[in-house]
């Protein structure tokens, strides 16, 4: 039986590609450059890659803050501070949130039956201040910031770190749900627990992660809960 649900928190609770996009629309303005639909949606493959590289260790958050807008800048001919220009984005992106449809719902139905717990990556005062502006701390028993850990998904001592902080933890009564292979099920699968893929664009798995389960929407996690 599930007790304990660690719920990642971009694109799973809180839409972070729709937050993503327009602070980096408005931190490219305030910084004198037009951004055009082909500049934005180079930054997010720039930023994702750079992601992926801290998820294998080999970037720190520090480095992610400023590198996609160097690597952005220099790919465009654009003579710009890439660190003014990610200061501005790194206050952007802090400031409101979208939900993800389904989500608040989700979390009061989820947090009176079950212990949860949020578990992120990013920047611990951007993270925070997106939590804040949701007013969905209240749902939590803990929430973990991979800055403020120490360690990012899906290290095992990011999971570990976590686990001590769970009263009476149990690993056959945890499951890891979020929308990433490579940090949520990677990491959950590193960990030993179960692990939930959220999955809504029903896109393919062409990797070697295999999550035990599958949902498309944040509805049918209730009874798949209630399941396991």
């Amino acid at each position: 039986m599930i007790k304990n649900i660690l719920l990642d928190l971009d694109n799973t609770i809180l839409n972070f590609s729709v937050a993503e996009r327009m602070a980096a629309k408005n931190a490219l303005l305030t910084a004198g450059i037009q951004p055009t639909d082909e500049m934005l949606t180079r930054y997010h493959e720039i930023n994702e890659d750079q992601w992926r590289l801290l998820e294998l260790g080999e970037l720190c958050h520090e480095q992610i803050k400023v590198r996609r807008y160097e690597l952005l800048f220099e790919e465009a001919g654009i003579d710009k501070s890439p660190l003014e220009t990610a200061n501005i984005y790194e206050s952007l992106l802090g400031i409101g949130h979208y939900f993800m449809e389904g989500a608040e719902e989700l979390l009061r139905k989820l947090s009176g039956e079950y212990r949860l717990y949020l578990a992120t990556n990013g920047a611990s005062s951007v993270q925070k201040s997106r939590i804040k502006s949701a007013d969905i701390a209240k749902y939590f028993r803990g929430i973990y910031i991979s800055e403020d850990v120490g360690y990012n998904k899906p290290d095992v001592r990011y999971f570990e770190a976590c686990f001590k902080d769970i009263p009476d933890f149990r690993r056959d009564e945890t499951v890891m749900i979020g929308d990433s292979l490579t940090s949520d099920m990677r990491g959950g699968i590193n960990a030993g627990i179960k692990t939930v893929w959220f999955n809504p664009s029903c896109a393919a798995n062409s990797s070697d992660i295999l999550p035990d389960y599958e949902v498309g929407s944040l509805d049918e996690i209730p009874a798949l809960m209630e399941r396991l």
